[in-house]
C-alpha cells in the first residue's frame, strides 16, 4: 500500500480543515481528545503488542514498556495543556506613563501553527512513531497531524493510526485531525506542500539533511525538527577510573549494548586512561559474557551496521579490543584507539555505529581531554564520570557547548519523559535547539501572535483580563497564577 499524490494531497486538505475547526478548543477539552488516545492505545495494546513483535524482533517487556511509555506522554501532555501554560499569555496593559513613552494595550500568546508532517523512527516503534512524541505534541499544541509511516513496521503503523483515529473521532474531535501515509514519494510531497507548516522527524543523518534541505528549499521554508542520532561521548576522568573501573566498563557494556545497540543514545566512545588495554579487554570480555544477542530491526540496517563497523576497523591507529560478528544475531563489537590517532583523524569520533559496537579511546593525560572533545559534533547527550573532588570545569564547559544533556556518573541510554528533560542537541545531532521528548516538545509546534488595542470581547480568551480558561497570565510584568493552581504550589504539584 503506498499513498498516491492525490492521496496525499487529500489527506493534508483534510488535516488543514480539521486543524481550522479544533484551533479554538479550549485545553479541556484538547486534553480530552489526547487521553482518548491514551485510553485507545491501552485498549488496543495486546494487539498492538503482538504486531510490533512480528515487525520489529523486539521483546514483549521491550514493547510494553515503549506502550506503557507512550500513554504516560500522552496524559502528561495532556495535564501540561489543561494547565495553560504553553500559551505563555502575556499582557501589558496601555500605559500612559510608559518609561520610553505611552504604550498601548499589547496582548501576546503562542497559537499552533496548523499541519504538522510527522517522520516515525524504525527503532521506538511506540514512542518516536505514530503517535510518539513529535505526533503527541504536535497534537498537543494545537495542530494536525499526518504522519508519514516507517517502513520498518508498516502492520503497526496502519493499526496504531487506526486506533489514533478513531479515538479522536469518538472524543469528538475534528475528522482527518490525524492520519497516515505511506511511501517515499508521499513523504516528499509532505515536506513540500503548502498547507504543511512543519516537521518533525527521527531517523538517519542522511535522510534527515535530505528532508530538512527540501524544507528549507520550499518556497515557503519551514522548520525541519530533525533528531538525526549522535555518538554519545563519556569521558572518564583519572581519580575515577582508578576508583571505580570495572564498575565502570560494567556499565558501559551494558549501556552500548541495550537494545541491540538501536538506541539513540548508545555511548559510541568512551575516553579512559591509557596503560591497562589488556586488564580492559578481560574485564569488558566478563562484563559481555551473559549477553543475549538478538536480531537486528531489520536487514538494512544490520547492512549498515556491518559496513559502519567495518569502515571504522579499517581506519589508521584503530584495533579490535573484543571481537564480535555479524551473524544474523551480531555479538557485540568493541574498537579501540588512542587520542593520538583521534588527533590525527579525528573522523573516527564522529561515524555512528547503529548496533552493539562502540569505541574506546585511550588517553595519556587528562588535561587532553577538554581538547579531545573539541573533536567532537554536536551530540545528544554526553556523560562525565568522574568523582567529586575531580576538577573539570573546563571539560564540563566544552561538553555543554556540544551536547543537549550533560550526565554525571550515569549512562545515556533511558529518555524520561518529563518536565524539564531535553533531547536534542547542536547539529548533527538534530536540526534545531528544540527538544523533542517532555513537555517543552510542545512549544516547536507553536508560535508567539501580539494583539495591540483590541476589544476585550474579541481578544482569544488567554489574553482576557477575565481569564475564561483559567490559565497562568503575565500582568504587566507579574506572573498571576490560576486560583487553583496557586492553592497546590505548596504542596509540590503542578
Amino acid at each position: 500500500m503506498t499513498t498516491t499524490a492525490a492521496e496525499l494531497n487529500a489527506k493534508v486538505e483534510a488535516a488543514h480543515t480539521a486543524f481550522e475547526k479544533g484551533r479554538a478548543a479550549d485545553p479541556r477539552t484538547r486534553a480530552g481528545w489526547l487521553e482518548a488516545v491514551a485510553d485507545g492505545l491501552e485498549t488496543d495494546a495486546e494487539a498492538l503488542v503482538e504486531i510490533a513483535g512480528e515487525e520489529t524482533h523486539l521483546g514483549e517487556a521491550r514493547l510494553r514498556g515503549e506502550l506503557k511509555r507512550t500513554v504516560f506522554q500522552l496524559r502528561l501532555f495532556a495535564a501540561e495543556i489543561r494547565a495553560g501554560e504553553h500559551f505563555d499569555a502575556t499582557i501589558d496593559h496601555a500605559d500612559a506613563e510608559w518609561g520610553m513613552g505611552p504604550r498601548p494595550d499589547l496582548r501576546r500568546l503562542n497559537v499552533p501553527i496548523g499541519v504538522v508532517g510527522v517522520f516515525g523512527a524504525s527503532n521506538f516503534p511506540f514512542a518516536f512513531s505514530v503517535i510518539g512524541g513529535d505526533s503527541a505534541s504536535a497534537l498537543a499544541a494545537g495542530c494536525a497531524v499526518v504522519h508519514k509511516a516507517h517502513d520498518g513496521h508498516l502492520k503497526l503503523a496502519l493499526r496504531t493510526a487506526e486506533t489514533v483515529a478513531a479515538a479522536l473521532d469518538a472524543a469528538g474531535a475534528p475528522s482527518g485531525l490525524f492520519s497516515l501515509v505511506t511511501g517515499r514519494a508521499a513523504a516528499e510531497a509532505l515536506v513540500d506542500h503548502p498547507l504543511v507548516k512543519a516537521i518533525g522527524f527521527t531517523g538517519s543523518t542522511a535522510g534527515g539533511r535530505a528532508l530538512f534541505d527540501r524544507a528549507n528549499a520550499r518556497p515557503e521554508p519551514i522548520p525541519f525538527y530533525g533528531e538525526l542520532g549522535g555518538i554519545n561521548a563519556v569521558f572518564v576522568t583519572e581519580k575515577a577510573w582508578a576508583a571505580r573501573r570495572d564498575e565502570i566498563l560494567g556499565g558501559y557494556a551494558g549501556s552500548f549494548t541495550m537494545g541491540m545497540g538501536q538506541f539513540c543514545t548508545k555511548p559510541g566512545l568512551l575516553f579512559v586512561p591509557g596503560g591497562q588495554t589488556d586488564k580492559v579487554r578481560e574485564v569488558l570480555r566478563a562484563a559481555l559474557a551473559d549477553f543475549v544477542p538478538a536480531r537486528l530491526l531489520s536487514s538494512r540496517l544490520h547492512e549498515g551496521f556491518s559496513e559502519a563497523v567495518r569502515a571504522l576497523q579499517s581506519g589508521d591507529g584503530v584495533d579490535v579490543l573484543v571481537e564480535g560478528d555479524f551473524a544474523a544475531t551480531p555479538a557485540p563489537t568493541l574498537l579501540h584507539t588512542t587520542s593520538a590517532a583521534v588527533r590525527r583523524d579525528p573522523s573516527v569520533l564522529r561515524q555512528e555505529m547503529f548496533g552493539p559496537a562502540s569505541v574506546l579511546v585511550e588517553y595519556g593525560d587528562e588535561s587532553e581531554l577538554p581538547s579531545l572533545a573539541e573533536l567532537l559534533e554536536g551530540q545528544l547527550t554526553t556523560t562525565l564520570q568522574a568523582e567529586p573532588d575531580d576538577d573539570v570545569a573546563e571539560l564540563a564547559a566544552r561538553l555543554t557547548d556540544i551536547s543537549g544533556r550533560v550526565l554525571w556518573n550515569g549512562w545515556p541510554t533511558g529518555v524520561t519523559v518529563s518536565y524539564a528533560q531535553h533531547h536534542g542537541g547542536p547539529y548533527p545531532a538534530t536540526t534545531s535547539a528544540t527538544t523533542s521528548v517532555g513537555t517543552a516538545a510542545i512549544r516547536r509546534f507553536l508560535r508567539p501572535v501580539a494583539y495591540q488595542s483590541f476589544p476585550e470581547g474579541r481578544l482569544p480568551e488567554p489574553l482576557r483580563d477575565a481569564n475564561p480558561w483559567n490559565v497562568p497570565q503575565c500582568i504587566d510584568g507579574t506572573w498571576r497564577l490560576p486560583a487553583a493552581e496557586s492553592a497546590v504550589q505548596g504542596e509540590g504539584q503542578r
